[in-house]
């Protein structure tokens, strides 16, 4: 088996990709995945993400937190997956089928770039959770795009304790038992985007500077909410930004697609296993 790998980066959310040919899911426990996603001593990412064809022909995509634990989606790590299918000719760009564990979605690439789309063919709107608010905070929504996500709409998105303030609601009994990823969301002033977010990532355990699955979520729950339209461009705490569409019907949302980076950094070989 190889210690080869590939460097992602999703609008400044980055991962490890392994290649399922070269590589065994059950070479990669728990206590390996978070050695080689620690930021000093490891390769540092935010997740390590197992890439293979499924039987059927689907790109089969399977998703670890940086800590070592599973999650059944990431929307940042679907838009690599979707650039890095079609380099390692899993998959046509005009059309990756991504087999995830939160389900099969739909995804390709835009242009000759690293852009590339998510489709999630419905999605829950967020709905008003009640929760005590924090200083500055104006409104809290919850919701799950694949993954369980809080939405916090805040008055100034820079003022945010993200660590402090993400940890504590992250554990909070109201967002569900296996906890939530924490997303805070608030105007800005700009000509590419209008709406700001930043993200507490569950698993990570800290802010990261992106979220493509909380990203969907914000969008749906602004308009949701009547504070935006879909199309809505959001920008990351990376500074790229994401635009989110859909077709609001009721408590769901129709034809969701995620459009943002999905680049390549560098490709590598591990030295030794953790």
């Amino acid at each position: 088996m190889s210690d080869h790998f590939y460097k992602m980066t999703g609008s400044g959310n980055d991962f490890v990709f392994l290649d399922g040919r070269e590589h065994s899911l059950a070479a990669w426990p728990a206590s390996r995945i978070a050695a080689v996603c620690d930021r000093r001593l490891g390769v540092g990412a935010d997740g390590v993400v197992h890439l293979s064809v499924s039987p059927d022909g689907a790109t089969r995509m399977v998703y670890f937190n940086s800590d070592g634990s599973h999650a059944d989606m990431c929307g940042n790590a679907a838009l690599c997956a979707t650039r890095l299918a079609v380099r390692l000719e899993f998959a046509q760009p005009e059309r990756v089928e991504l087999l995830t564990d939160a389900g099969r979605l739909d995804s390709r690439c835009i242009g000759p770039g690293w852009m590339a789309e998510l489709r999630f063919p419905t999605a829950a709107v967020p709905k008003p959770l009640r929760l005590p608010l924090g200083d500055g905070e104006q409104q809290v929504l919850q919701g799950t795009v694949g993954v369980p996500h809080t939405v916090i709409l805040v008055s100034d998105i820079d003022r945010i304790d993200v660590p402090t303030r993400g940890r504590q609601l992250r554990f909070d009994p109201a967002v569900g038992p296996a906890g939530s990823n924490i997303n805070f969301v608030g105007p800005i002033a700009g000509n590419d985007a209008a709406w700001a977010i930043r993200t507490y990532e569950r698993g990570v355990e800290g802010e990261t500077l992106a979220c493509g699955t909380g990203t969907i979520a914000a969008g749906l729950a602004l308009a949701g909410i009547g504070l935006a339209d879909l199309p809505v461009r959001i920008r990351s705490q990376s500074g790229s930004i994401y635009s989110v569409s859909g077709i609001l019907n009721g408590l769901a949302a129709d034809d969701v697609w995620l459009c943002g980076e999905g680049r390549l950094v560098f490709t590598g070989s591990l030295e030794a296993r953790a």
